[in-house]
């Protein structure tokens, strides 16, 4: 389960519980919800099964603007998203992609490093508090 720059945490909560959670505690820390996408409802639309996969799209401007003023590219891993799903047995997981990885892979160098760095815990305390009872 483990793919280059993901982090992913199980959940104490089902797929919806979990994704209240998470876009409630978006909103606590003062981001911006800019999508909700139902990846399962789109399949149900055109008669294809697909288990609750339910991505989230946030973020704000302060937050990633350093980033893309060192590299405008990141901005295609930008805003940040998180994926709420259900695998096979039913477990529930929480995975998003993590700061530093999008960084390196932009190239984003050390000017950009406390931005970096404050997503990093906001989005490990925001992944947290959505998965932990």
């Amino acid at each position: 389960m483990a793919a280059d720059g993901l982090i992913t945490i199980k959940s104490s909560f089902g797929p919806d519980d979990t994704m209240k959670r998470l876009e409630a505690e978006v909103k606590a820390k003062g981001l911006t919800v800019f999508a909700h996408v139902d990846h399962a409802a789109g399949a149900t639309a055109v008669g294809l099964p697909l288990r609750p996969t339910d991505l989230l799209i946030f973020g704000n401007a302060k937050g990633g603007t350093p980033l893309m003023q060192q590299v405008q590219t990141v901005g295609i891993d930008l805003p940040l998203k998180a994926l709420v799903w259900q695998d096979e047995q039913g477990a529930t997981w929480l995975s998003y992609n993590d700061p530093a990885y999008l960084a390196g892979r932009h190239g984003v160098g050390e000017p950009a490093k406390a931005a970096v760095t404050a997503m990093t815990g906001a989005l490990h305390a925001i992944a947290t508090k959505a998965t932990a009872p």
